[in-house]
């Protein structure tokens, strides 16, 4: 019989068994036979809720009635199932740990979290809107330098007009008739 390796235990793999199996039945007992496996990655979003409350609070070295306590402290918000389950993100568990690292290391109370995250929040904002304010400066800037393009170009279009005063286009000379009276 061919060597089994392949777990941890010493014994052979379903996988591996049914290709010894093939190999016999092919005549070939005794070949090595490889057996290749492979492993499928999903990628989750971050903010989906995959985790339910006893696997968030074991990432998150917690009990999970300190993650009921930070819920109904409004510090995480975790999904919810059809049927009412929470179900806590990859956010909210790096929150989790967050919010760990604010009170055991820096001696933070719950308060101060909470005081901490509505400040980051208010720092957010302001900065998505200091962003928006300098795209429309941006915006506003080209628009005065196309403005102040087109005054330029107007400007060297106008030329006064010594009969009466107004100013006229010079486009537009060649079709004002002066008449002129001759004296003679």
């Amino acid at each position: 019989m061919a060597a089994r390796r392949g777990r941890a235990d010493g014994g052979a793999s379903r996988k591996q068994l049914l290709a010894e199996r093939q190999a016999r039945s092919l005549g070939r007992i005794g070949a090595t036979t490889r057996v290749t496996s492979t492993t499928t990655r999903v990628e989750v979003s971050s903010d989906r809720g995959v985790f339910m409350i006893s696997v968030a609070a074991e990432l998150a070295d917690m009990h999970p009635q300190t993650l009921r306590m930070y819920e109904a402290r409004g510090l995480i918000e975790p999904k919810r199932s059809p049927k009412g389950t929470r179900l806590y993100s990859h956010k909210d568990v790096a929150r989790l740990r967050r919010i760990q690292e604010m009170t055991a290391e820096l001696g933070m109370n719950l308060a101060g979290v909470e005081r901490v995250f509505e400040l980051e929040e208010q720092l957010g904002s302001m900065v998505r809107k200091v962003a928006a304010l300098e795209r429309r400066a941006g915006e506003l800037k080209a628009e005065v330098e196309r403005l102040e393009a087109l005054r330029r170009e107007l400007r060297a279009e106008i030329v006064p007009y010594a009969g009466g005063g107004e100013i006229v286009r010079t486009a537009d000379l060649e079709r004002v008739k002066i008449p002129v009276e001759r004296t003679g």
